[in-house]
């Protein structure tokens, strides 16, 4: 496929905890965007990671906020097996996103169970270099110990990011 191509139907999901959203998971759903006719971001809501910065409430609307210029693709959330969840909306194609090689090594087990509960591929995007090395949770780490942030995430994020850290220091 070509970039910008969207082939008639095709719709794919990009899961992913998104807690927070930085750019470099904005820049992997604008270009699976400009590949597919219907992108899902789908916010896992995932027991196993304890303490999440963001409520499910608060990573939606950043989200939402975040892809507002992309008409073709939609924000939703879901609890459980992400091939369940592929089955139920009728997608075609999971998205991911890597950065660096070990993302791919924790990927590709998954991608395979998912594809053998499913019988749904997964697409591996590689990241733009600028943010191989950008993670949420170095992130959220780099904002709790006092540094900037503001290159590695979108706008309305570092504004609900901001306003969280002042509610902690308020209290």
């Amino acid at each position: 496929m070509t970039s910008g191509v969207r082939p008639e139907g095709t719709r794919a999901i990009y899961p992913g905890s998104f807690d927070p959203l930085t750019n470099g998971h904005l820049d992997v759903i604008e270009r699976a965007a400009g590949v597919f006719a219907e992108l899902i971001v789908a916010i896992v809501v995932n027991p196993q990671k304890r303490n999440p910065m963001f409520t499910l409430d608060e990573r939606e609307k950043m989200l939402a906020r975040c892809v507002a210029h992309l008409p073709n693709v939609r924000v939703q959330h879901f609890r459980g097996l992400l091939a369940d969840y592929v089955t139920k909306t009728d997608v075609d194609v999971i998205v991911k996103g890597l950065r660096v090689v070990s993302d791919f090594e924790s990927e590709m087990s998954t991608a395979l169970m998912n594809r053998s509960l499913s019988n749904v591929d997964t697409l591996f995007l590689m990241s733009d270099a600028k943010y191989s090395f950008v993670s949420s949770s170095l992130v959220k780490e780099v904002f709790f110990l006092g540094g900037d942030v503001a290159p590695f995430v979108p706008a309305p994020v570092l504004e609900v990011m901001t306003s969280k850290r002042s509610a902690l220091k308020g209290s």
